[in-house]
Formats: C-alpha cells, sequence, structure tokens
C-alpha cells in the first residue's frame, strides 16, 4: 500500500518523520522514544485495537512504512543532526517564499497568527497525538495536519532569529549541553520517561496477579518484554507468574535472566535457590513416579502439598 501525503512539509518533497510520530520538531531521543512505543503497542497485530484482519495488515504496513523508518531517522544521533539541519534550512526558504504557502486547517491558520507560538504549537501537536492513531484510516490526514503545523512553525522560528544560528536544531540535539532549554521541556530529573509504556504494562500486570489472574499478567509482561527485553523487573515479575502457574522451568529462566541484568534482584534472589532445590527433587521424583508427558508441571500428590505448596508454605489438610 502507497501512503501518500501532499500538504505541511510533505508538499515539498520532504518526509515529516516528526508528524508521522506526532512529536514538537524539538522534541528531544526520550520523548521520540516514549512515543514511538505508545504508537508499536498500538499498531501490535496483537493490540485489541486492531481486531479484522485487514485492520492488522494496515496497522502492520503503517508500523513498517512509516513509524519504524520515522524512529529510526530520529533516534540516531547522526541522521537526526542531519535531519534537524535540512528541517532548518526549508525554514528558511519557505519564509523567503511564505506568499505562496497555503495553509489548509484551522490549526494551522491559529498557529500563524498567536502570539504564544511554542505554547500553542506544542498543545496542539500533544492534543493530536492523542488520538493520531485511534481510526487507521484517518491517520494520513492527522499526519498531514501535524506537517502543517510544523512548517508554520519552523517558519515563524526563521522570522524570529534571521540572523541567529538555525532555531531549531539546538533545541532538538539533546546529545549536547542546551543553555537555553525550552521552559516545557523537562530539564535533566526525567530518565523515566522511556520506561513509563512499560510501566504501564507491569502495573496491569500486578493488579492481575493480586486478582489471581495469572494468564492475562504473563500476556502483559510478554508484551513489555518484546519492548524491553532488558528490564530485569519484567523478568522478576513474570517469573512470579510462572511460579505461581506451576512451571517451575520458566520461572528459573526468567529468575536467571533478571539476575543478570541486575545481580541484587530481592525477588529472585529470594524464590530462585527455592526453586532449584524444587526441581531437584522433583527430578528425583520423576525417576519414580512421573511420565515423560508432564514437561514443566510437578506430580499431582504429596504428603506435604506439592513442591508448589512447598514453596509457598502450603499444608495440605
Amino acid at each position: 500500500m502507497s501512503f501518500k501525503i501532499d500538504r505541511g512539509l510533505f508538499k515539498y518533497d520532504f518526509i515529516d518523520h516528526h508528524a508521522v510520530l506526532c512529536v514538537p520538531v524539538d522534541a528531544d531521543v526520550k520523548e521520540i522514544r516514549k512515543r514511538y512505543l505508545q504508537i508499536a503497542r498500538r499498531l501490535h497485530p496483537d493490540s485489541s485495537f486492531t481486531e479484522s484482519d485487514e485492520q492488522k495488515q494496515l496497522g502492520n504496513e503503517l508500523l513498517s512504512k512509516l513509524v519504524n523508518p520515522a524512529y529510526e531517522k530520529l533516534v540516531g544521533d547522526r541522521t537526526r543532526t542531519e535531519y534537524i539541519l535540512i528541517l532548518s534550512q526549508i525554514g528558511k526558504r519557505l519564509l523567503q517564499e511564505s506568499t505562496s504557502v497555503t495553509l489548509n486547517t484551522d490549526l494551522g491558520k491559529q498557529l500563524a497568527q498567536t502570539p504564544n507560538l511554542d505554547r500553542v504549537y506544542k498543545s496542539a501537536i500533544a492534543k493530536l497525538a492523542q488520538t493520531q492513531y485511534d481510526s487507521l484510516e484517518q491517520v494520513l490526514q492527522v499526519i498531514a495536519q501535524v506537517s502543517e503545523l510544523n512548517l508554520v512553525y519552523l517558519m515563524r522560528s526563521a522570522s524570529k532569529s534571521s540572523s541567529s544560528p538555525p532555531p531549531v536544531q539546538p533545541k532538538v540535539q539533546s546529545g549536547t549541553p542546551q543553555p537555553n532549554t525550552p521552559k516545557n521541556l523537562p530539564p535533566e530529573p526525567a530518565p523515566p520517561k522511556e520506561d513509563s509504556v512499560v510501566e504501564q504494562y507491569v502495573r496491569r500486570a500486578q493488579s492481575l496477579i493480586d486478582k489471581n489472574q495469572f494468564a492475562q499478567a504473563k500476556v502483559e509482561l510478554q508484551d513489555a518484554l518484546k519492548l524491553e527485553p532488558k528490564n530485569s523487573h519484567c523478568h522478576s515479575l513474570i517469573a512470579m507468574v510462572y511460579l505461581k502457574q506451576n512451571q517451575l522451568k520458566m520461572a528459573k529462566i526468567h529468575f536467571d535472566n533478571a539476575l543478570k541484568l541486575d545481580p541484587n534482584d530481592e525477588r529472585a534472589l529470594q524464590w530462585k535457590p527455592k526453586i532449584d532445590k524444587a526441581l531437584g527433587q522433583q527430578s528425583s521424583d520423576h525417576k519414580v513416579t512421573s511420565s515423560p508427558n508432564n514437561g514443566d508441571k510437578l506430580p499431582d500428590k504429596s504428603s506435604s502439598g506439592g513442591l508448589f505448596g512447598g514453596l509457598f508454605g502450603g499444608k495440605k489438610k
């Protein structure tokens, strides 16, 4: 499927990756990564949002042809620097050709006139981001609308500092010190931003675990690990889910992973020795009583409530 957009910056044979992700043109890498994870989760084939086969296919194509390339372009230091340099030059060129620029949306016209450029621009981008991928059939129209806002913002930024260095470039280069950081971009105390999407999975999983809904909790944590495979907390928590489901070998694998990533993980340190001991006992029991088809499952009968019951301190009445 071809995704053709002919408004905003796209009209000038330029692929507006910021518009695809619906982030401001001065967004830093953490903000870009956070937004990408939100969209990737939205478009994932297993998402309840994409129920029909047609929706799954469209979502997959949007992800592979638009979203992933945009993220790769904006998250790499070299490619982002080159891209932002081109953006600033486009802003200057459009300023010179402003009489030929046509605005199609009310938001674009409002941004062209407002005295509060930064506030109105970022507020509009944030609002559009909330529903950008709600209707997959309308995604291209929303991207075009965001790109028009980016066009206006670049033109007005260029007009404000025509004799100074390109205004957009220093705002985006998050790898270098920025003495004049915009007020509504958080300074340094916000590293957890990029983990917020994964943390949402973890919170939902913990809530499901508290309700003994282990199968659903496992799905949430598996999705979290797809996005962040080196999250020790996710490995440790999904190990507990497998433990609750009496799948000791899978629990051991994830506790091992948790300890490799974080040797001080308290949950893994507490339960892994018990699982190792239980698996040793299970192995000896299988020699006498178990068939090869039992897999990870523990024997059903034990005078002390089974190995699983023993691990959690249960007693058989």
